[in-house]
């Protein structure tokens, strides 16, 4: 019989799990619930009992170990979410590994989605990666010579909030013109003069020829390029990832970002840092959650 490990990615709205043979890294079985963020069951968070449900599911009997990917900031020990406020009400300090009964270890939403794909993803085997993942807001992480970067207080990688306006309005972290500003799906109505709702329905119009969908989307993929121009002076990647939803208009994406970073990188020796798409969708959070369980904790 092989031996098997279970990775969940617990997210606002839809939980996802999967168990993975450990010898081969192939998922044997997956599953989708509904997160049920704000609902309680049996006098607890109903996100709690959703997992533990997906869990028996998966197998957890028979697991080695169990990775567990949130969003909000992972302690040091890896065993739970210190601080994420405002949704997940009763995430902050539950300890998995006593909640499940089970050897558990907890990381960062996006910090897993990059684990994943290193692990079998568009980044496969690389030792120095950067990863934006663009939706409602922009998440990232940081993977510099060959470990995770989480600093002081496991905030690196929340990149999204690097400023490419410093005269622009803040953030909610109070950060002045920051990237998740000029790309992120929350304020695409904002950006376009009430013109678009969605990013979806912005890059349809752009398609169609659209000269404020065009205004709107060459911000966007200036601000990204800037940002990613950055990026690569503070950290030397061999890729650029992108990722989240966005990155499905992936054909509006790449060459606009290139060409705008043929004009902002720095690029000694002529060497311009490779951008990538993402290749684990939706399900990267699972793989990666299921990578660092693996290795057990946030030591190179």
């Amino acid at each position: 019989m092989s031996i098997t490990g279970i990775g969940i990615d617990l997210g606002g709205t839809q939980t996802k799990g999967a168990c993975f043979d450990l010898d081969s890294g192939e998922i044997l079985k997956k599953q989708v619930s509904p997160t049920r963020d704000g609902e309680t069951e049996n006098g607890k968070p109903a996100f709690v009992v959703q997992v533990e449900k997906l869990v028996a599911e998966l197998g957890g009997e028979r697991a080695e170990c169990i990775g567990l990917s949130a969003p909000g900031l992972a302690n040091q020990s890896a065993s739970a979410i210190d601080f994420m406020p405002g949704r997940l009400d009763g995430l902050e300090d539950l300890d998995w590994p006593k909640t499940l009964r089970h050897s558990v270890f907890v990381l960062n939403d996006a910090h897993a989605a990059l684990l994943g794909e290193i692990w079998q993803g568009n980044a496969k085997n690389l030792q120095d990666v950067i990863l934006l993942t663009l939706g409602t807001g922009v998440g990232g992480a940081v993977f510099s010579e060959g470990r995770l970067l989480r600093g002081h207080r496991g905030l690196a990688g929340h990149l999204g909030h690097i400023p490419v306006d410093f005269r622009g309005a803040r953030d909610n972290t109070g950060m002045p013109g920051s990237l998740e500003d000029f790309i992120g799906n929350h304020n695409v109505s904002d950006r376009s003069g009430g013109r678009f709702s969605s990013t979806r329905d912005l890059i349809d119009a752009l398609k169609s020829g659209d000269e404020t969908a065009e205004q709107t989307w060459d911000e966007s993929m200036r601000a990204l390029a800037a940002g990613v121009a950055g990026l690569v002076n503070c950290f030397d990647p061999e890729v650029v990832l992108i990722g989240g939803g966005i990155s499905r208009a992936w054909e509006e994406i790449e060459p606009r970002i290139k060409a705008y970073l043929d004009q902002f990188e720095w690029r000694p020796g002529n060497g311009a840092v490779e951008i990538r798409k993402a290749e684990l969708g939706e399900w990267a959070g699972v793989y990666g959650a299921m990578s660092f369980a693996i290795k057990g904790n946030f030591t190179p």
